[in-house]
Parts: C-alpha cells; structure tokens; sequence
C-alpha cells in the first residue's frame, strides 16, 4: 500500500507547486486602495458590495484546479477509489469561493464581482471588497495544511476600512506510511476540507461582528 501511494500520488500531486504571491489585488500593487483607517460602523448590511479578487485569489484558484484535476484524472485505476475520492473531495476549487460570496450575499443588500478596479468604480458600490484567498494541500513533500481567507474593505472614496478573515493551519500524520488502511488514509485527507470549513467559519464570525445590523 505505502509503494503504490507513494508513487501514483507522487505522479499526481508534484506538479502543484505551493502558491506564495503575496496576498494583495493587481490594483492595490498601483497604489489606487489607499491603507487608510476607517470607520468599521461605515459597513451596513443596506449597502452595495463591489467584489475584487486578488492577484492571489487568482493564483490559489488556479494551484486547486491543478490539484483537483491530477486527483481527479490521474494515473486512473492504480489508487483505491476511496483515497482517490478523498483527494477529490478536499480539494474542490469552488469550495471556499463559494462560501465567501455566500456569506457576502448573506450580509450585505447587494454584491457584485468585477474584473477590474476601473469596472467596480464606475459602477460606483457603496463599498469595495478585496477578496483574497491562500490553500496549502498534501504533497508527499508537505504535511501542513493551511487554509487562509480574507475580505478587506474600503469605502467608496477607496479608503481602508477594516478586514474579516479566518486562518487555519493543520499538521496532517503521514499518509505514506504502510500501516494504514485505506478508509484511515482517505479519512486523514478529507481533513483538508476540514481545514478550509474551519477557516471559512471563522471568516464569517469575524465578518459578523464587523457588519451593523442597522
């Protein structure tokens, strides 16, 4: 069992390498957002959301499309299906987008997602929110799972006002190793969705108690 994980995951999982570009939108890099303290009573659920993605959301979306579509379509029949399935399942890439434009619908009157700063400001939104986004998965070389989520808002001057996000990182026992089952190894991975729920749930506490109810 640990010789075939070992090498069909190492065929599956190794080109997906880890994305570190710094957690900050393509329009924050021109200088147009401006890191200034604001009011958090500024955000009410009665106003308009224009939705950014940073150049790291990007970039993280593009690491899980990678690792879901090797989970999913790699070396076909020599992994157990329920190992197979866990890596399928924990790395769904409209996971935590989902969820985060869910909990943003949830909360405001209105929220839009725009391809570019000149397109949100010329719709004008009441507020601006910066999406950004950072998952870590199992490879044979990383045990640490890490899922990072972060909202940060401006007004509609494009001053900082405040930011919700939720953070967690989890060491994983090795799944390369011959003593273990398969539900036991497909159970170990299936914490990877775990990790990211758990941020994500934090990532809504946090952004509850930044949003009036008035």
């Amino acid at each position: 069992m640990r010789m075939m994980i070992q090498r069909v995951l190492m065929t599956l999982m190794l080109g997906t390498a880890v994305v570190t570009t710094p957690a900050i939108a393509d329009e924050l890099h021109a200088g147009h957002l401006l890191p200034l303290v604001g009011s958090v009573d500024f955000l009410q659920r009665a106003q308009s959301v224009g939705v950014l993605y940073s150049e790291n959301t990007r970039d993280n979306l593009s690491y899980l499309e990678r690792y879901h579509d090797m989970a999913l379509n790699g070396a076909k029949g020599a992994l157990d299906g329920r190992i197979r399935e866990a890596f399928v399942n924990s790395s769904d890439p409209e996971l935590a987008i989902d969820w985060l434009m869910h909990s943003l619908h949830g909360t405001f009157l209105s929220v839009t997602v725009y391809s570019s700063l000149d397109a949100l400001v010329q719709a004008h939104p009441d507020v601006v929110a910066v999406l950004d986004t950072h998952n870590q998965l199992l490879t044979q070389r990383n045990d640490i799972v890490q899922a990072r989520f972060t909202a940060r808002f401006y007004d509609a001057n494009l001053q900082y006002i405040a930011k919700a996000e939720g953070s967690v990182d989890k060491q994983v026992p090795s799944v390369w190793v011959h003593d273990k089952s398969a539900p036991e190894i497909a159970a170990l991975i299936e914490q990877q969705r775990d990790v990211q729920q758990d941020a994500l749930k934090q990532f809504d506490a946090s952004l509850k108690a930044l949003v009036r109810t008035g």
